[in-house]
């Protein structure tokens, strides 16, 4: 007796805190960047041509083939039985809003929808090189010399006179259509056809500003206006080079492909360019795509390379720091933020960074440290050279400050300022070190690595290197706590003091809160993805933000409160890891801030290698949910179904007495794809719902075990 499986579609719960399409301020060093190489043995031949079908696929056209690619797998595509392409050199691919796919080859053109391949006899032995559907859903076809319009109905209509061959087509905002071809640019519809002669084949056309057109052609770009092509430098590019490819993004950054020079990207009036020699796969660009997540996909002559936003980009040396080295962060109150370096103090200010050196500006020492601003708004600054405020453009040195490894600084209500080093708490009055007490003296045999006021009571609190936190106030320890009362084990590295009163403490063995002589901490045991906390800062929503060995860590405010208030004993977090532009590590700065709160409530923190900001108010969440699908069903080590083939996967049946059955599934999403999580139930055989998270299989049976008790089963 035959069994039956219906597979029907998982369920899929997706979450990944990624942006759906660029963002245009960003550098293109400052996306996430991924590249796939013939050499790696992903493909064979160059990719040429690339589309996505609105079942979330990616196409890929080679040289030896078309390609499936679903964000792990890449699955060469099996024309159905007795039937082939019109060539296996795949030039053009064009993903239809009805569902076909549209395949320009060498030889010809064809096309495939739910299993069915067609091949159309007007463009035999034609090498398509363009495809473009209209927005009244009619395909256009470029082949040798001659252009065919294709209605859904599958009526063809052709004419010729283009020369050799077309190499472009394009429609506008205003409906019409551009053909760039050998013998120059035609505007075909609508109207009258009419030819504009070009000192060189259109290769790519895209619309500019103002109703003209950019033109990529061998020798640069050109922009074409009132019927005339006049010469286009790419803004800020520098440098002669070859376009051939040209793809204007969702969010109206360019993008250009070269012959030979890489990729350029065009973004907010400034250039920046990557090559093979910067991580690029190629130097050749053969194709550009975006899709329907808003990545760049880019075909080089060696590779495919992909671009997309992080959640939390970083600025770096390449972004105009002076130093990649990075020891602490303060946002001033007039919108500045500071950033001490190990080559200079780096001012940014509304996209710009200024950079004060010793030699230049009366900074003690290049090496910057720690950093605070007082009352009255000036800028202290701690260096391997001795200590300086910052006022009126100028630094003054401070009277008396030793030089080198200043932890902190902070000041009290009564407008002093206290400054920790590794041996003594030095206290300053008017721009003067007025004393110095011994961390001995305060019974201490560290030194304080984190320091706040406390405008409450006018003191201060310290957080210490080996442990413990303690309250200072008139030259006095006023109060301890350590892990003996419940407070974190290991070093105490950032205070945030709460509306309500209490102060967070992040510590290695946890997040803790102090509030009325009472300690409290949250741990993994609560819900935190691990224990160490090397930072905690409130955002504008009250949300906390920890800085932890396993990633970045959100904490909603409900969820604290019900922490809190004993009403939830584990909380559910937001975590940023990698995969969102998080770089973790075990070890910190040991100076201070090691994190700020903008005055337009982005939060700025130190990666090691520059500067990570993240804005808590405009999360870019991928709000588009990826299509799921069954791609293949195994039985007993035979393969009875993939869902390539365009074969309809519901009622298939299996031989009898099956006791291996493996059933793959992908999620078409080119975004976090480590977060996805599945849940997916065989009726007949689980009572509940399982949940997985970055699995790809369902391995129902195991060999060795019972046979499928029933006939039919049903996979959700």
């Amino acid at each position: 007796m035959e069994r039956g499986v219906v597979c029907a579609t998982a369920i899929l719960l997706a979450w990944c805190p990624c942006v759906s399409a660029l963002n245009p301020s960003l550098d293109i060093n400052q996306y996430a960047h991924r590249s796939w190489t013939i050499f790696e043995g992903f493909f064979e031949g160059r990719i040429t041509a690339i589309a996505q079908t609105p079942d979330g696929y990616l196409w890929l056209g080679t040289e030896f083939g078309l390609l499936r690619f679903d964000g792990d797998r890449n699955v060469p595509w099996p024309p159905p039985a007795g039937e082939r392409l019109p060539s296996r050199n795949i030039r053009s691919l064009l993903a239809a809003r009805d569902g076909h796919l549209w395949i320009g080859t060498r030889e010809g053109l064809a096309s495939w929808k739910d299993g069915k391949l067609a091949r159309y006899a007007e463009l035999a032995n034609q090498d398509v090189q363009a495809l473009l559907e209209d927005r009244e859903g009619m395909v256009w076809a470029g082949g040798s010399g001659k252009i065919c319009g294709i209605e859904s109905a599958g009526a063809v209509q052709c004419h010729g006179s283009f020369g050799r061959s077309i190499s472009a087509l394009y429609e506008d905002g205003g409906g019409n259509l551009w053909v760039g071809c050998t013998t120059g640019l035609w505007r075909w519809k609508p109207g009258p056809a009419k030819l504009y002669p070009m000192p060189d084949t259109p290769l790519g056309v895209i619309e500019a500003d103002h109703g003209s057109l950019l033109i990529a052609m061998h020798g640069g770009t050109r922009k074409f206006v009132a019927g005339k092509a006049e010469k286009y430098p790419i803004p800020g590019a520098g440098r002669q080079f070859n376009p051939g490819r040209l793809l204007r993004d969702r969010n109206g950054s360019l993008w250009v492909g070269t012959n030979g020079q890489g990729l350029l990207h065009t973004h907010q009036g400034r250039t920046d360019v990557l090559t093979h020699g910067e991580g690029l796969s190629g130097d050749i660009i053969e194709a550009l795509f975006e899709d329907r997540e808003g990545t760049i996909w880019v075909a080089t002559n060696d590779g495919l390379d992909s671009f997309r936003e992080f959640a939390i980009p970083t600025i770096t040396v390449k972004q105009g720091l002076s130093n990649a080295g990075v020891f602490s962060v303060l946002a001033g109150r007039d919108g500045s933020v500071w950033i001490g370096t190990d080559d200079g103090l780096n001012r940014w200010k509304d996209g710009r960074i200024t950079i004060y050196r010793k030699r230049s500006s009366g900074l003690p020492d290049d090496v910057v440290e720690s950093l605070y601003q007082d009352d009255r708004g000036r800028i202290w600054v701690s260096t391997n050279g001795g200590t300086a405020c910052f006022e009126n453009g100028r630094f003054t040195p401070v009277s008396g400050a030793p030089s080198g490894l200043m932890h902190t600084i902070a000041g009290d209500s009564s407008g002093n300022v206290w400054i920790s080093d590794e041996r003594s708490l030095l206290h300053l009055v008017d721009d003067r070190v007025a004393g110095e007490i011994p961390w001995a003296t305060l019974g201490r045999t560290d030194y304080a690595w984190v320091s706040l006021s406390d405008p409450a009571r006018g003191g201060l609190w310290f957080g210490f290197y080996r442990g413990g936190v303690a309250y200072f106030k008139d030259g006095q320890v006023r109060a301890s706590y350590g892990a003996a009362g419940g407070l974190g084990e290991g070093s105490v590295s950032a205070f945030q003091s709460d509306r309500d009163g209490a102060l967070w403490a992040a510590t290695v063995g946890g997040l803790s809160r102090l509030k009325n002589g009472r300690v409290e901490t949250l741990t993994s045991q609560h819900g935190l993805p691990c224990d160490a906390v090397h930072w905690v800062m409130e955002d504008d929503d009250r949300s906390l933000w920890l800085y932890m060995d396993c990633g970045l860590v959100r904490i909603a405010r409900r969820e604290l409160d019900a922490w809190v208030d004993h009403a939830k004993g584990t909380i559910e977090v937001t975590v940023f890891d990698s995969s969102d532009g998080v770089r973790s590590h075990a070890g910190i700065s040991s100076y201070s801030p090691r994190v700020t709160r903008s005055a337009d409530g982005k939060l700025w923190f130190l990666p090691w290698d520059g500067v990570s900001v993240i804005d808590p108010r405009h999360l870019a969440f991928n709000q588009l949910p990826p299509p799921v699908h069954i791609e293949e069903v195994k039985a007993d080590g035979k393969t009875y179904w993939q869902n390539i083939t365009g074969a309809a996967s519901s009622h298939l049946r299996l031989p009898p007495l099956v006791r291996d059955l493996v059933i793959d599934y992908t999620a078409c999403t080119f975004i976090g794809r480590r977060k996805i999580r599945f849940r997916y139930k065989l009726e007949g055989q689980d009572p509940e719902w399982r949940e997985v998270v970055n699995d790809r299989e369902v391995q129902v049976f195991e060999s060795g075990s019972t046979p499928l008790p029933l006939p039919r089963h049903r996979l959700q």
